[in-house]
């Protein structure tokens, strides 16, 4: 039997994005990272999972996109099929690569504002023998999720659109608190991408 290898992040890049248009328009907006360095919503993403942990992103094609995450750092999964734009398939394709990681943290490449010291509070929960791990903030859920490797064959199993939400009822979710309004903000729309422009990352 396989050991586990380290703890990774997986980026699902490859959505549809219909409230904004083209969704890797949307990603290849410029944004400023988390460290101040300029970049796009995708790579500021990137960077803030960077500092964690090693970072796989799925991408739908090859293009100005997986290029822009490969100088970010990140390692890039390609799928063409239409199917993977349904974010389950994403996530079937980077699960696939990375089958021998200990633990995945699910994260969405349009969620630019998620702190990097929530990353690691969720890595350091699934560390310490927690199977899946959510942040949340005044008692409400956000992103990105975690998963040990005990949870694979539930998650290669999913289809459809809702990606990994369906396991989170499992009374194996342990609720991780954190003071991070970047787990619920996400760029669906212009005004969206505008007004997290507009905030001010808060790293710690």
């Amino acid at each position: 039997m396989t050991t586990p290898t380290a703890p990774i992040a997986l980026l699902l890049a490859a959505g549809r994005g219909s409230r904004f248009g083209d969704h890797e328009e949307k990603l290849l907006q410029p944004f400023i990272h988390h460290d101040g360095r300029p970049g796009m919503v995708a790579t500021a993403t990137a960077a803030a999972l960077l500092e964690v942990m090693p970072v796989l992103a799925v991408v739908h094609a090859e293009g100005p996109l997986a290029e822009a995450l490969r100088q970010a750092g990140c390692t890039v999964c390609l799928t063409a099929q239409e199917a993977a734009r349904e974010m389950s398939a994403s996530l079937r394709c980077a699960l696939q690569q990375s089958a021998d990681a200990s633990a995945w943290l699910v994260a969405l490449a349009d969620m630019p504002r998620v702190q990097p010291d929530t990353l690691r509070q969720l890595r350091d929960a699934l560390a310490a023998g927690a199977s899946m791990v959510v942040p949340v903030m005044q008692g409400r859920r956000g992103n990105p999720a975690g998963f040990a490797q005990v949870h694979l064959p539930a998650l290669l199993s999913l289809r459809g659109d809702r990606g990994a939400r369906a396991l989170l009822e499992s009374p194996a979710l342990v609720e991780i608190a954190v003071e991070d309004a970047g787990i619920f903000a996400d760029v669906d729309t212009p005004e969206d991408l505008h007004r997290l422009r507009g905030t001010l990352f808060r790293s710690r």
